[in-house]
């Protein structure tokens, strides 16, 4: 999915398979090269399918389109050594453009596997958060029923507010985290 969907890793293999064409495309300038042209067209002083030409009124009607071709072959000799030269330039380029693969490949595991770690963490976190959340309201109700019976103070119960309050705001915190963790996460790789 990363490959795919990421950003870094697909520059990195487009910028590959660029190189790789262009070591292609230096390697084909040491072939010989053909070329071919062909022209159609009216050849005559007058305009029309068959005229009579005004030069030669014996001959008759003459067509007047026609056409020709013509063939190139070139043979690479001698350029001083600008071929060779491209040639190189274009496999250093390409072994470059490797290296920057590997190491945006190096990077997007190494970021992948933090922001792993962070997602599992924070869910783990966000049990024990739920757990706390739990916890805080179980122990309001208590509280509450202790200070009817006069067994409690009102700070206590206070307490026992705030503590209930202060869990919801952490679990809240929590999910926040986790959420951030698995978009961070969905950056690297793409939607899950």
């Amino acid at each position: 999915m990363a490959e795919a969907k990421n950003p870094d890793l697909r520059v990195a293999m487009n910028t590959v398979r660029v190189a790789s064409l262009n070591v292609s495309i230096a390697r084909q300038a040491f072939l010989p090269s053909v070329k071919l042209e062909v022209d159609y067209g009216i050849e005559a002083s007058c305009i029309g399918l068959r005229c009579v030409e005004a030069i030669d009124r014996a001959a008759g009607r003459a067509p007047t389109p026609g056409y020709f071709m013509t063939a190139v072959l070139t043979l690479p000799v001698w350029d001083w050594g600008v071929r060779k030269s491209k040639l190189r330039q274009s496999e250093i380029k390409h072994e470059q453009a490797n290296l920057e693969l590997s190491a945006a490949q190096r990077q997007l595991v190494k970021n992948l596997h933090a922001v792993y770690n962070e997602t599992q963490t924070a869910l783990a976190h966000l049990d024990s958060l739920r757990h706390a959340v739990d916890l805080a309201a179980e122990s309001l109700p208590q509280n509450i029923s202790r200070y009817q019976t006069g067994d409690a103070t009102a700070l206590e119960v206070v307490d026992a507010h705030n503590s209930l309050t202060q869990a919801r705001n952490a679990l809240d915190d929590g999910e926040l985290r986790y959420r951030v963790a698995v978009a961070n996460l969905q950056t690297l790789t793409g939607n899950f």
